[in-house]
């Protein structure tokens, strides 16, 4: 149950908490008084809505915060999964706007405004003003009897979703396939081509950068020649006289008198390893001199074999590696185009067995749909009788898709007929927006029999209705709220005399300013806005008394 709303910088409210009970909730008010801001300030905070529009200009940031009371266990398990605290069976659901974002909470942990929409659908039910007219589209009379029949149907529309994803991709391989023929010598001696570019290169993991490196040591060899030249000029290696013999020098003159000093010998071990040192660095030096030479011949196969790889990288890959799995790659195409025929056939029958299940999946569906189907149409009718429709057939018509399609092979369509003798037809060819809001209602109260959420919220459901019919949906409203929270904006005072809690929501001048607040009101000031609603302009005694009297009917047909 959605137990209050507290509502922050939203248009033209400033601030404002209301308290909602169990039963029938109504709020009524003037026109453009806001009665489209509460209803706008949840669906905003239910990720369905935008803060676009809502917020004022001087306003640092907007916030709406829902406090919902639950025991669903499916709403527990959600909360759990995300690590979410669940004490009391307390859900509040907040979501801030400032500085051109907005962030969402439940129960004090940011969250994507994804789970915040996965969540509200376990919690409340919201039918706008204008849903009635999706009725308009058969598409949607497959969503509302899938609706019905979910428990029939378990995950079989799943099932289907999955079949016809693997449908679709073993159908675009056989058409490959199939197309594929007429291509196939034309592809096997261009990838026999390929394949030997490859083959004949004889490519070695590393060599790339084996061969890069032995490049750069080649193309800098007058340069390396030079600096080792240099080097063994200053150390001594090979021959020359450097740093080895001064070295030498110093030895022989330490050593002449370090018996003289415990110190001195300390330093002439020093000078010895660095004597040492030097002698090894000399040695390994002199042999890398003597090794290395200039090859231009070399350098030359470097630079082609360098060439043929960086031809290779450019037409299969960015690496040796990659060039090689391409390789592999096409040696496996190129078996299945040396047994085309075997690979075909086997594409055909992974498609025509792909298609079978699919087919399957679609009929076992469609079964369950024909006998929801029933059971629904049936079930409308009767709501669509305690709604006022005094003579109405209602049907539910199929019509098999040449192809099983993401949700079966059923396209389905409401068919009504409010008149005698006149035989059903497609809703939206025969009911007036009225008519169309009441079938609506109708679907809903069916509906809310098969759902688990707790709150319904109808916005302004009695467009296009008034008299007889209006009292009707009131009815209807009230049998609803026995089960079920039901919060409702209206301008009837049918509907709104059916109130447990009834709202008033109003325009006030505050500090010369207008904004919008929205208050309890109790039994007389909930028959004075009855008065209101039936009387326009001037409220006479005589439209006090028919206020009172209503809600005095009211209070005695919601005891049956």
């Amino acid at each position: 149950m959605l137990e209050s709303i507290h509502v922050k910088n939203m248009a033209l409210i400033e601030e404002a908490e209301v308290e909602f009970g169990p039963g029938l909730n109504i709020m009524t008010g003037e026109t453009g008084a806001g009665k489209s801001i509460v209803l706008g300030s949840v669906s905003i905070a239910l990720g369905t809505g935008s803060f676009r529009d809502y917020v004022p200009e001087n306003a640092d940031y907007a916030l709406v915060e829902l406090l919902f009371s639950t025991d669903s266990q499916t709403v527990r398990s959600r909360l759990e999964e995300q690590d979410i605290p669940f004490e009391d069976g307390t859900v509040v659901i907040a979501r801030k706007y400032r500085g051109g974002r907005s962030v969402s909470k439940v129960n004090g942990e940011t969250v994507p405004v994804s789970f915040v929409r996965e969540l509200a659908e376990e919690l409340i039910d919201i039918h706008g003003q204008h849903e009635h007219q999706s009725l308009l589209y058969p598409k949607n009379h497959l969503l509302i009897l899938d609706e019905f029949a979910a428990a029939q149907l378990g995950g079989r529309l799943q099932r289907c979703r999955e079949l016809y994803r693997a449908f679709q991709e073993a159908r675009k391989q056989w058409q490959e396939a199939d197309a594929g023929e007429r291509e196939c010598a034309k592809e096997l001696d261009f990838l026999k081509y390929e394949l030997n570019e490859i083959e004949s290169a004889a490519l070695r993991q590393g060599e790339d950068e084996e061969l890069e490196t032995e490049y750069r040591r080649m193309v800098n060899g007058q340069k390396i020649v030079e600096a080792l030249s240099e080097t063994a000029g200053l150390t001594g290696a090979g021959g020359y006289s450097g740093a080895g013999d001064a070295i030498g020098r110093a030895m022989r003159s330490l050593g002449a008198v370090s018996s003289y000093d415990a110190p001195l010998q300390e330093l002439e071990a020093l000078l010895a390893d660095a004597e040492s040192l030097l002698n090894d660095f000399n040695r390994g030096l002199s042999d890398y001199m003597d090794e290395f030479a200039f090859d231009e011949q070399r350098l030359r196969e470097i630079e082609e074999r360098l060439d043929l790889i960086n031809r290779l990288k450019t037409k299969y890959g960015n690496s040796i590696e990659q060039i090689l799995e391409a390789a592999r790659e096409k040696a496996g195409r190129m078996e299945i185009l040396v047994h085309y025929d075997e690979y075909r056939a086997r594409i055909r029958r992974e498609y025509e067995a792909c298609r079978a299940a699919l087919a399957k999946e679609a009929d076992e569906i469609s079964t369950i749909r024909k006998d929801c189907a029933k059971k629904l149409a049936v079930r409308i009718r009767d709501a669509l009788l305690d709604l006022n429709f005094l003579d109405v057939r209602f049907e539910i018509a199929f019509q098999e898709l040449e192809e099983p399609g993401e949700n079966g092979r059923d396209a389905v369509c409401f068919l009504i007929s409010t008149n005698p003798g006149i035989p059903p037809r497609p809703l939206g060819s025969v009911a007036s927006g009225g008519e169309l809001s009441r079938i609506m209602l109708a679907i809903r109260t069916v509906m809310a029999d098969q759902d688990a959420v707790e709150t319904l919220i109808f916005d302004e459901i009695d467009t296009g209705i008034s008299g007889r019919t209006a009292q009707k949906v009131s009815e209807k409203m009230a049998v609803i709220a026995r089960s079920r929270q039901v919060l409702c904006i209206t301008h009837l005072a049918q509907i709104a005399s059916m109130a447990d809690r009834h709202y008033m929501i109003e325009k006030q001048t505050r500090d010369g300013r207008t904004v919008t607040g929205i208050r309890l009101l109790d039994e007389a000031e909930s028959v004075s806005e009855l008065a209101r609603i039936l009387g326009g302009a001037q409220i006479t005694e005589t439209v006090v008394r028919s206020a009172r009297e209503m809600k005095e009917l009211a209070k005695n047909t919601k005891k049956y």
